[in-house]
């Protein structure tokens, strides 16, 4: 009977989540088609909240150690890039320009770069230094970030963590999911820094970040060197940046089949 009752409580949990998630379209599909719907059950506004608070003792932790925005030029050249990048945004989302975007730059030999929800990005030092990137790889990199933002990723990556702990407690009230600040931005940080996302967001962002790129004026072909200069990095001992993402090689096979697509939107500047 106990676990009749478990079972019962299970499954009731698992219909009201289903109930409670919001079918969306976070994007348009542009040019490369990315039109998959996603299943948000985390109000956007609480993610905005608990970013914030993330992205904030981040730049609070760097300018302690004195490690933020250390090398000015190097800053300088981030934002231009990253500019541009924000400049083509709306042809997946409208509004997105009117993002409060942030723009820093955290000295660490570390190969790592990110885009919180809301446009606060991230870029470390190792990534430029170590892999002496190019504009334009450096451009693949932000734009692949800025293309989870975009998607609401961490949203989505949060909403199924809360999904799958409500159906495993076997939770009955799981509309209008309420959660500390706090507790939001420790998890948007977990998903940050420590847990991937899924294979169909990070083809996304593959996608719509070449796209992006190609918009703001930055060769497309420039995916291709960047991730073999991240797998030649990978040899030596798995790049931070890479613990969360797919292997180089078969993201460059991937990416060659995108390029006839994206091509034509490239101008340079």
């Amino acid at each position: 009977m106990k676990r009749k009752n478990l079972f019962v409580g299970v499954m009731a949990a698992a219909t009201l989540f289903v109930a409670g998630c919001e079918s969306v379209r976070t994007t348009s599909a542009g040019a490369v088609g990315v039109d998959r719907k996603q299943q948000m059950l985390v109000p956007a506004e609480t993610i905005e909240e608990g970013a914030a608070q993330a992205y904030e003792a981040e730049l609070k932790a760097a300018r302690d150690k004195g490690v933020l925005n250390t090398d000015k030029a190097q800053l300088a050249r981030v934002t231009t890039i990253a500019k541009r990048i924000v400049a083509a945004t709306p042809s997946f989302r409208a509004d997105a320009a009117g993002w409060n975007w942030q723009f820093n730059v955290q000295k660490t030999k570390d190969l790592n770069a990110y885009c919180m929800p809301g446009g606060r990005i991230m870029v470390y030092s190792g990534l430029i230094e170590e892999l002496d990137l190019t504009d334009a790889e450096l451009a693949t990199v932000m734009a692949h970030e800025v293309a989870h933002a975009l998607r609401e990723h961490t949203r989505e990556r949060v909403s199924r963590a809360y999904g799958q702990q409500l159906v495993l407690s076997g939770v009955a009230a799981v509309t209008g999911v309420s959660e500390g600040t706090a507790n939001i931005a420790n998890m948007i940080a977990q998903v940050t820094f420590q847990l991937p996302f899924g294979r169909d967001q990070e083809s996304e962002a593959d996608t719509i970040g070449l796209e992006l790129m190609a918009r703001a004026g930055y060769d497309p072909r420039a995916a291709l060197s960047l991730w073999n200069k991240m797998n030649k990095a990978n040899q030596g001992g798995q790049p931070k940046f890479l613990s969360t993402h797919p292997s180089p090689k078969d993201r460059s096979k991937d990416i060659e089949k995108l390029l006839p697509r994206v091509l034509p939107l490239y101008k340079p500047r």
